[in-house]
């Protein structure tokens, strides 16, 4: 197929609306296989690789497509897209868009896909884009999303709770700071908070000594257990303990089921009941 650049934005702007409207997925991979020849570079090319298809289905929660594109192309739906979609190189542009649009579903795919490819082994760890996300893990930005149930997702697949931004701040870190900053979602920060405890057996964080040094205003917003046990005036409970050498026993790429096989009651478990009541 021969064309202008006119023609080939077209073809594009076609790709996109046609993913946006939820069109089947052979319509799409018919037109996202169509090559576009450059006359001023002499080649061929796709109008879209499927990484950055990808990006388009997380973007309009097509599932469907997404899922298609997952198992069909693994390693190449989730390589680098091309740099009209990034500034720089980002470790995991797909799981954090997925985050950021909150797609649960497609979060779940790609987790899942990321377990399945050697390739992809720190895939949930990777710092993101320092220009962009300032060096955050798809972890970093959930946490910062007050996204609980996300949080739990990653941290069940793999995803380290000590893991450093750009500015060497952890995931509890940014949680601290929205709560110190931002009166909104205060249920959903403290539920983030917990679950992130549950993964951390070791509590390492930058902001230790701000709690430390403001004990009235950090007493009362996380609450009088939670607080002494962040500054490490008193030791985890017996449940706290307990879970978190569970949870750590559990493998990453079955976690949600084996979760589910424990034998306690529902009520207990980190996906239902928070760790801390304060």
């Amino acid at each position: 197929m021969g064309g202008t650049s006119n023609e080939h934005k077209l073809l594009c702007f076609r790709f996109y609306r046609a993913v946006r409207d939820h069109e089947p997925v052979q319509t799409l991979e018919d037109m996202r296989k169509l090559e576009i020849f450059h006359w001023e570079e002499g080649s061929r090319q796709l109008t879209y690789t499927p990484s950055e298809a990808l990006l388009y289905a997380i973007v309009h929660d097509h599932q469907a497509y997404a899922q298609y594109l997952l198992n069909q192309f693994s390693d190449d739906a989730l390589a680098m897209p091309g740099e009209n979609f990034r500034c720089c190189t980002s470790s995991a542009p797909h799981l954090s868009m997925a985050i950021r649009y909150n797609r649960k579903d497609i979060m779940a795919l790609i987790l899942h896909v990321a377990h399945r490819m050697p390739t992809l082994r720190s895939y949930v760890n990777r710092r993101g884009c320092n220009h962009l996300e300032d060096g955050k893990t798809p972890l970093h930005l959930a946490c910062e999303l007050s996204h609980s149930e996300t949080v739990i997702m990653l941290l069940g697949s793999g995803a380290s709770p000590q893991a450093e931004d750009q500015d060497d701040m952890t995931p509890l870190d940014l949680i601290l700071v929205k709560l110190r900053t931002s009166k909104v979602n205060i249920g959903a920060k403290k539920l983030c908070i917990e679950r992130l405890l549950m993964f951390m057996p070791e509590v390492r964080f930058k902001m230790k000594s701000s709690l430390k040094n403001d004990p009235q205003y950090w007493s009362k917003v996380l609450g009088e257990e939670t607080f002494n046990y962040l500054v490490g005036r008193i030791p985890g409970t017996l449940f706290l303990i307990a879970m978190q050498r569970t949870l750590a026993q559990l493998p990453a790429q079955n976690f949600f089921k084996s979760l589910d096989e424990l034998p306690i009651p529902a009520f207990l478990k980190p996906v239902t009941q928070p760790l801390m009541q304060s």
